[in-house]
């Protein structure tokens, strides 16, 4: 049984199983947006990885906004019923830093660390999740370029 079925049965509003790991995913995307998270995307896994159905991967400008992006993710999934991450790694250097939900692993990076590990090249197949907008539907695997505007 994964992490979100076992979280399934708190009566949050996160739903069950696939839904609920989307729906934490999204709900973990929008708190890091709120936190001026950059770039922000949700990568749909589960057909490509079996051992979790979502990557959010965001960045922020320096090692305190990664560290309040992060912590912001952790204070609304307790709030929605999902408890804390099952693992955190990075929080000393936050250069990365890694929540892991089961289901639902979210990548904060310092911006010059996500350039680097460029998590959106190497999974470049996997479909993205349209989280903005309240409608939330996978779009197609991107071209393997990155999303994210090229520098001065």
């Amino acid at each position: 049984m994964s992490t979100i079925e076992k979280l399934s049965g708190l009566g949050s509003g996160l739903g069950d199983g696939a839904d609920r790991a989307r729906s934490l995913a999204v709900l973990a995307a929008r708190a890091a947006a709120d936190k001026k998270g950059e770039s922000t995307v949700v990568l749909e896994m589960g057909p490509l990885l079996s051992i979790t159905d979502a990557f959010v991967i965001t960045s922020g400008g320096n090692p305190r906004q990664v560290r309040t992006i992060a912590e912001e993710v952790e204070q609304r999934a307790k709030a929605a019923g999902a408890g804390g991450p099952n693992r955190v790694e990075g929080l000393d250097d936050a250069r990365w830093i890694l929540l892991d939900y089961g289901d639902v692993v979210v990548h904060v990076f310092l911006e010059e660390a996500r350039r680097y590990y460029d998590l959106e090249r190497l999974w470049a197949d996997a479909p993205r999740l349209a989280w903005q907008n309240g409608h939330e539907q996978a779009q197609p695997p991107s071209d393997g370029k990155s999303e994210r505007p090229s520098g001065p």
